[in-house]
This record gives C-alpha cells, structure tokens and sequence, in this order.
C-alpha cells in the first residue's frame, strides 16, 4: 500500500489521534480539513504531504521526529533492552 504521483489509495481506518510529535499537517478527511499531527496519519496521508518536499525538509522533519521519540523514551523512562545483553 502506499502512493505514486499518479494516485492514492484511500485509507478509511484513521489512527488513534495521540499528538505525540507536534508536526501538524492540515488533510482533508471525510470532507473537512484537519490539522493532524504527522505521527497520527495514515500511510497514505504520509506519502501524499511529503511527496514534494526536498531533502533538506525531508531531513528536517526525521530531525524533529526523532526528538520527539527521544522526548517521550524520557518522559515514560523507556529504553529498549536487547535480549543478549
């Protein structure tokens, strides 16, 4: 599943709506613009916002999502434990 430049399949089941990273992104669902955090769109939504965006926006916002996981393994002291360790 996913998205080209020639089309979309459209998601009907959205996620859970959590705004966990605070990068809103303003989509249409069922006929009304939303302004939905990135972390809350479907696949879909996802390819289509950033489907034209250059590199340095692309890396940009790996930057911003990356310090919001690192924020929120901070606030609930979450660390992921290999198992051979």
């Amino acid at each position: 599943m996913g998205c080209n430049n020639d089309s979309c399949e459209l998601d009907m089941a959205y996620p859970e709506r959590r705004e966990l990273d605070g990068c809103y992104f303003r989509v249409e669902r069922d006929g009304k613009w939303q302004n939905i955090c990135f972390s809350d769109l479907t696949e879909n939504e996802r390819y289509a916002v950033t489907a034209d965006k250059n590199a340095l926006w692309l890396q940009s916002l790996c930057n911003h999502l990356a310090n919001s996981l690192h924020n929120i393994g901070d606030e609930l002291d979450l660390c992921r434990v290999d198992d051979e360790e």
